[in-house]
């Protein structure tokens, strides 16, 4: 599907500098650009791929002024960055009515098992392999792609985006130590709740809770291989970078930021706002909102950076 720089424009609020007409069917990198493709340019330190772009059209800053001619059409709008979340949702859904019947878009896709008494809401779409359990519940306009498993009595918000081989609803990891040194299991009773506009990355798993609920709260993002734990809260719109692990009983507050490779210890709060550096360990409550943290365990960022330059400086001289 075709669509012109001046239906772009109006869609993104932009001005066109260049032909109105001028057709694309794709978003591209700048730096990857061809024939037919829309590109964004934000960021100076790829302005050199401006004036030799194959694009067809270019989102760029209202503010941005070119020191030579550019080949593409312009589309200025206030922000470019921003705008291209808009973009690229645009061209989602042009490819999604483009595969509607397809049979990889289907309710269901082949080899995928929904129990009887799981319910699934209007217009989301089952990719092949996934499972639903008993007593699922599956909002509206949700993806959930190959290989997602939901068990038994969990529950999927409005408008959420399961990617491959997330589990929903394993067990929780809880074993009572026996006086021989094997383990009892503790039957985990209860079940997980994803609010809507959830987004979970590929093969991350969220933990039923032993009695009551694990719950992700409206608009969290967690990405690839992250594990959260039995019994846990995510926030609002808290957003969750790949490897990062969450202990059980944990409390994270709202709009917070976890860093890669980072780990929360179980049974502890964390407010809202938080933002947790890349391979960090919290390892305590964060009472104040909005804090920084770095470092394993975690403290102000500032004084790790102060500490990280002595101890630095120190093996140095060694």
């Amino acid at each position: 599907m075709e669509i012109t720089a001046k239906a772009l424009a109006e869609y993104l609020g932009g001005e066109v500098v260049g032909d109105p007409l001028a057709k694309v069917t794709a978003p591209a990198r700048i730096e990857q650009s061809r024939p037919g493709t829309i590109c964004f340019y934000a960021n100076p330190k790829y302005e050199r791929y401006v004036y030799d772009t194959k694009a067809s059209i270019l989102l760029v800053n209202k503010s941005f002024e070119p020191k030579q001619p550019v080949p593409a059409t312009l589309i200025k709008v206030e922000d470019a960055y921003q705008s291209v979340a808009r973009l690229l949702g645009y061209f989602s859904q042009m490819k999604k009515q483009r595969r509607r019947g397809n049979r990889l878009c289907a309710r269901m896709g082949f080899s995928t098992h929904i129990s009887a008494s799981a319910r699934i809401g209007k217009g989301t779409y089952l990719y092949p392999q996934v499972y639903l359990g008993p007593n699922v519940r599956v909002g509206r306009n949700c993806i959930l792609y190959p290989g997602v498993k939901i068990y038994h009595d969990c529950v999927i918000g409005d408008n959420c985006i399961l990617h491959s081989n997330v589990v929903i609803g394993a067990d929780g990891f809880g074993f009572a130590p026996r006086e021989d040194g094997t383990y009892d299991k503790i039957p985990q009773l209860g079940n997980v709740i994803i609010e809507d506009d959830v987004e979970i990355g590929a093969c991350s798993t969220v933990d039923r809770s032993t009695m009551n609920s694990t719950v992700v709260r409206k608009g969290v993002k967690i990405d690839n291989l992250c594990q959260i734990a039995h019994n846990v809260e995510i926030g609002e719109s808290t957003v969750i970078s790949a490897q990062s692990g969450v202990a059980g009983s944990a409390r994270i507050g709202s709009h917070c930021m976890i860093g890669g490779q980072s780990g929360i210890q179980g049974h502890i709060t964390i407010a809202d706002g938080t933002k947790i550096a890349g391979q960090s360990g919290v390892m305590g409550n964060v009472n104040e909102s909005g804090k920084v943290l770095m470092g394993s365990p975690a403290f102000d960022y500032r004084q790790y950076i102060r500490a990280y330059a002595l101890f630095k400086n120190a093996a140095t001289k060694r």
